[in-house]
């Protein structure tokens, strides 16, 4: 009998790991600017999730040739299926660190990204536009294939000087992101509490209104307005009632859902980053020093913890395959 294949199954979800360094990456690179940080940190940072992006773009790959079942019911659940979505976003950031080396390459990396954030976008809204579903099934994950794809697609457009294209991604994202939260905060008000599993997802909450304002302002030039203003308090609720909720979120243990809340906070970060330099009075100056430490201590916090639970996770499967061995 022959020996079976054996290597790392990656979900989907993972590539949320991609997202939050990048925008760790963003902030430094931001920092150099703003504080004369040492620019070499965020080039490192990009370098770690760049990475990241291809060895789970090749796991994830390899999922799809040895574990195909396992793939094709991952894209069919409807949690795990929004993740998705991520293969084509992670690309897209992986581009913005490419971007000042190789012009060329980092138009391909958009290029792709984008193209199957779109299609993804619009063949799973279209799925879920079919309803029946049921209401344990409605979480923040929602947010990522057309909001949080829209969202980045601007951030990136805006980076390569298209502002147009970024403005029309940008409406894309913020009226998605609109209608899907009242669906979202309606299950979470009207019924049972989210299990235990799931309740990580929600720091996907803060994503929306993050991402949004850093979309916005990548999509228009000059000071901050209003709009800009409003986007970001949003993040700051957003921030603080996950705050709130981290004993409840936290009854279960360490797995690398945490990640989730990762993007939104470096996101929140560059943007309050970016109004600061824009000239935007005390209150952004005062603000993004505080939440540029918050971000670092988080994402160094969920990044150990990642490690710790993969070197668990690996351990547990080299138990398993001793023991199929002696069977």
């Amino acid at each position: 009998m022959g020996r079976r294949i054996h290597f790392p199954t990656v979900q989907a979800s993972y590539f949320g790991s991609v997202l939050g360094i990048s925008g760790l990456a963003t902030n430094w690179r931001l920092a150099a600017g703003l504080w004369q940080f040492p620019p070499l940190i965020g080039e490192l940072v990009y370098l770690c999730a760049g990475c990241i992006w291809a060895v789970l773009t090749i796991l994830y790959a390899a999922k799809w040739t040895f574990a195909r079942s396992e793939a094709s019911a991952e894209l069919s659940n409807p949690v795990q299926s929004c993740f998705v979505g991520l293969l084509g976003v992670s690309p897209i950031l992986v581009a913005l660190g490419v971007l000042p080396y190789s012009h060329w390459l980092a138009g391909a990396l958009f290029a792709t990204g984008a193209l199957f954030t779109l299609s993804f976008a619009i063949w799973l809204t279209g799925s879920l536009w079919q309803g029946d579903r049921e209401p344990i099934s409605t979480t923040a994950a929602l947010y990522l294939p057309a909001g949080a794809g829209s969202f980045v697609t601007a951030i990136a457009s805006g980076a390569f000087g298209h502002l147009d294209w970024s403005q029309l991604a940008f409406g894309a994202g913020f009226f998605s992101w609109l209608a899907i939260e009242s669906v979202v905060l309606h299950r979470l008000l009207t019924n049972k509490e989210l299990p235990p599993l799931l309740r990580p997802i929600l720091g996907i909450q803060l994503a929306p209104p993050a991402v949004g304002c850093l979309a916005y302002l990548s999509a228009t030039e000059g000071h901050p307005d209003p709009l800009s203003h409003a986007l970001f308090g949003y993040g700051v609720l957003q921030l603080l009632i996950l705050v709130r909720l981290i004993p409840w979120i936290r009854r279960e243990s360490f797995d690398l859902s945490y990640w989730g809340i990762t993007f939104g906070l470096t996101a929140l970060t560059n943007a309050s980053m970016i109004m600061a330099g824009r000239a935007d009075g005390p209150l952004m100056v005062a603000i993004a020093p505080c939440l540029f430490l918050i971000a670092n201590a988080v994402v160094l916090a969920i990044g150990v913890g990642s490690f710790r639970w993969l070197m668990g996770q690996r351990e547990r499967s080299s138990t398993s395959i001793a023991a199929e061995h002696r069977q």
